[in-house]
């Protein structure tokens, strides 16, 4: 999906032309994949352009820095105005947030001590992730080669860019067969997560989703997701998930920033359901968007306005 150029980029406190966001050439995150980031969308409302859930995406960022032992010198405070600075200098009514903390240029080698940790803040229009058909109609997907990644190994708890090279082999491999997405099992063979989204079946009624120990990111919508579900009576179980049982579930569907929810139609060619969206998934997209788009109350202040 191509990116829409904005004016202004977000840099160590300082607002840069978006091209003139440049980073040197033998910066240790270049070499070394030292990022950590999140991603998060802003909607346009009756009452105005509103951030989902921007307080809790920034503890995350900190979070997920603290795991790499990267010290961000802004406070969650201060990244959340900047943020809403970059939104509002951009002139953007909606848009994609994407905050990143990463290694800079110091010296060179694996140990990154020597190198400062910078802060930037890109925000640009963007639409379904997924694709807007999807959101109503459902994706193909595929339970993929690639396996997810191992405890101990890369914390999967931090939403850090070196851990998405293997998110990228799930992605590839998913649309050079033809799939818009992969789904990556965890070292047990149990379900872990897609390259970039949580995953949720509904089974006879009740919700299931995997547990973070089965190595998925603690997501944001995935967050959002359960306590819909349990306010709106919805019996959900988080339990680990066995490959088959993605293939006689009642419904399907994806959370994450980017992809909101989006309902799967089939996973490696095997019809899930009525091969559609499904209408617990149906009423989960239909709670979630009336919340963002200010059809309803907000009572669980997710969202922050640009002022």
């Amino acid at each position: 999906m191509a990116l829409k150029k904005t004016e202004k980029i977000w840099m160590n406190g300082k607002l840069v032309d978006w091209d003139n966001a440049n980073i040197h050439i033998l910066s240790h995150v270049i070499h070394y994949g030292s990022s950590v980031f999140e991603g998060m969308r802003c909607y346009k409302n009756p009452k105005g352009s509103a951030c989902f859930r921007l307080k809790e995406h920034m503890e995350r960022l900190k979070n997920s820095a603290k795991i790499y032992r990267m010290e961000i010198k802004y406070t969650v405070e201060e990244l959340c105005n900047a943020v809403l600075e970059t939104i509002k200098v951009n002139k953007l009514e909606s848009c994609y947030v994407r905050p990143i903390a990463y290694r800079g240029y110091g010296k060179m080698g694996v140990n990154p001590f020597n190198c400062p940790v910078d802060v930037s803040i890109a925000v640009w229009e963007w639409g379904k992730y997924l694709g807007e058909e999807g959101m109503e109609k459902g994706i193909d997907v595929c339970v993929s080669s690639w396996n997810r990644l191992a405890p101990n190994t890369m914390p999967a708890m931090s939403k850090a860019g070196g851990n998405y090279l293997n998110s990228q082999l799930i992605k590839m491999e998913a649309l050079l067969n033809g799939y818009a997405e992969g789904i990556g099992l965890d070292v047990n063979g149990y379900v872990s997560e897609c390259s970039g989204e949580n995953l949720f079946i509904v089974l006879k009624g009740k919700i299931i989703t995997p547990p973070l120990s089965n190595a998925g990111l603690p997501g944001i919508t995935r967050d959002s997701v359960i306590k819909l579900a349990k306010d709106n009576g919805i019996e959900l179980i988080e339990q680990p998930i066995s490959r088959e049982l993605l293939y006689i579930c009642d419904e399907l569907f994806l959370t994450g920033s980017a992809a909101e929810i989006t309902p799967v139609r089939t996973v490696d060619k095997i019809q899930i359901g009525a091969g559609k969206r499904g209408p617990i998934t149906k009423l989960l997209q239909e709670k979630f968007f009336n919340i963002v788009e200010c059809r309803t109350e907000d009572k669980y202040n997710w969202l922050t306005y640009v002022k």
